[in-house]
């Protein structure tokens, strides 16, 4: 039966927060994975933690599916509303509470944007490391969501590990913490970490606190060359093995940086004929004289695994251009063609093995891919372009060679996404990462916290 959204939400919040058609539908009808779209029945786009648990009260009353979203910059479809409902836009909800300069905590509402965060706690000396490619648009509730990494966590961490304490509305309403405002937290389960990584389908946050650390003053940024694929992968486990902890290790291939370059239209790094890949290695400190020793340990690694010339970059300006060039990568390939973006991980010395395996999938069903990632935490983002691949192919014989793909790196130790979630487009490949028991003990869990099945429905689980 057809629910009339107007009638069962229309005094909850003004008019001008609720919306029914318009531009608002639109917007929230999408977000960057591939081409997909979903119409939701309403936006609700609450200020408070009251009105997140006033609307969520009625849906659970109505059983109105719920999918909470921010600034819709996901990868995996987990902010779609496939199955219509309530959108529940947190983005109105974007301040920061407070930075606790003498605990080193900051407390912040789910709509804002990392990057604002990053730079406010930097103001003061601190330090917050999470930062995904798109820092600038997407949220602290997004990045909560899906766990998300970004090329600093391979020093630093995800977000589960910058998380200290939340506030989560229920879906009948009730709000609750998960934890507490501390370091060390041994009191109960640790429905804190649960939380994170759930994509919206146990509840949706309101609140968090988060760890901060003193901001790492100095840094060194080298963009690396080399003529094979595979010593650049090799390179990045022999690092560590040296003894240096960058902050930062990047993989791109050669594709995915002339892409880059023409998208954006610079090209002042040149790309030499026989580079077939690059890393993007970063060391950090909180003193000048920690930061050579490390990068002499590194070029002796470069050097023996036949990298090229190493540009370093020599100011704040080109540490930019560099980042710049690697962040863009994906908004590169997206303007290219429509593209299913896999986001593996495997132990980062199976990275070589890796890349063989996706070329020659690549090869057997005939598509083209281009990858790059967080190679110092072993996180490969796989990108298959769809270019004029047939609707059979693309839609039935791609999920083939997605799963041919999957059984490989879950063969290698790995897993499905390191930080993009699992959302829509990769729930049905979720029994190669888990057992049927496994499966089960996730879905008593979505169960317990969920028993209508209103939250964010059709996402995580196979066949739902």
């Amino acid at each position: 039966m057809l629910k009339n959204y107007r009638d069962i939400f229309h005094n909850i919040l003004p008019p001008e927060r609720l919306h029914f058609d318009g531009e608002a539908m639109e917007f929230h009808s999408k977000d960057e994975t591939e081409d997909l779209h979903y119409r939701p029945g309403v936006v609700a786009e609450p200020e408070t933690t009251m009105e997140v648990s006033s609307l969520m009260r009625v849906a659970y009353e109505h059983e109105v599916p719920v999918t909470a979203g921010g600034a819709r910059t996901g990868l995996s479809g987990g902010a779609l509303a496939i199955k219509g409902g309530l959108v529940l836009s947190l983005r109105r909800m974007n301040q920061i509470l407070l930075i606790d300069e003498v605990n080193h905590q900051v407390i912040v509402e789910p709509g804002v944007i990392t990057e604002v965060l990053q730079n406010a706690v930097s103001e003061k000396g601190l330090f917050y490391a999470v930062d995904p490619a798109s820092k600038g648009t997407c949220t602290i509730g997004g990045n909560i969501a899906v766990n998300s990494g970004g090329p600093r966590a391979v020093k630093y961490g995800v977000t589960k590990d910058w998380v200290l304490n939340l506030e989560v509305v229920l879906p009948d309403g009730r709000v609750i913490e998960t934890g507490a405002n501390t370091l060390k937290n041994s009191t109960g389960y640790n429905i804190t970490g649960l939380i994170v990584g759930s994509e919206g389908t146990l509840g949706v946050v309101t609140r968090a606190t988060l760890k901060l650390l003193p901001l790492p003053r100095f840094q060194a940024l080298m963009l690396v060359p080399f003529t094979s694929v595979s010593n650049a992968c090799t390179t990045v486990s022999e690092v560590f093995r040296a003894g240096a902890m960058p902050s930062a290790i990047e993989f791109m291939e050669r594709d995915a940086v002339v892409l880059t370059q023409e998208f954006t239209g610079n090209k002042e790094i040149s790309v030499d004929p026989s580079d077939q890949a690059y890393l993007l290695i970063e060391v950090d400190g909180f003193d000048e004289s920690e930061i050579m020793p490390q990068c002499e340990r590194i070029l002796s690694v470069l050097e023996k695994n036949g990298a090229g010339e190493v540009l370093f970059a020599q100011s704040d300006s080109e540490k930019e251009k560099l980042w710049f060039l690697r962040r863009r990568v994906g908004e590169a390939v997206k303007a290219t063609s429509v593209y299913k973006e896999e986001d593996t991980v495997v132990p980062r010395g199976m990275l070589p093995d890796l890349m063989v395996a996706v070329k020659s999938i690549g090869e057997k069903y005939g598509f083209r891919s281009i990858c790059y990632g967080h190679a110092g935490d072993g996180n490969l983002h796989i990108n298959i372009l769809r270019d004029d691949l047939s609707d059979q192919v693309w839609s039935v014989d791609l999920n083939k060679a997605i799963r041919e793909l999957f059984d490989i790196v879950v063969s290698m130790g790995g897993t499905l996404s390191g930080e993009h979630g699992i959302g829509l487009v990769q729930k049905d490949f979720m029994d190669i990462a888990f057992s049927l028991d496994e499966l089960s003990v996730l879905k008593m869990i979505k169960d317990g916290f969920d028993p209508k099945g209103i939250m964010n429905p059709g996402k995580i689980f196979p066949n739902s």
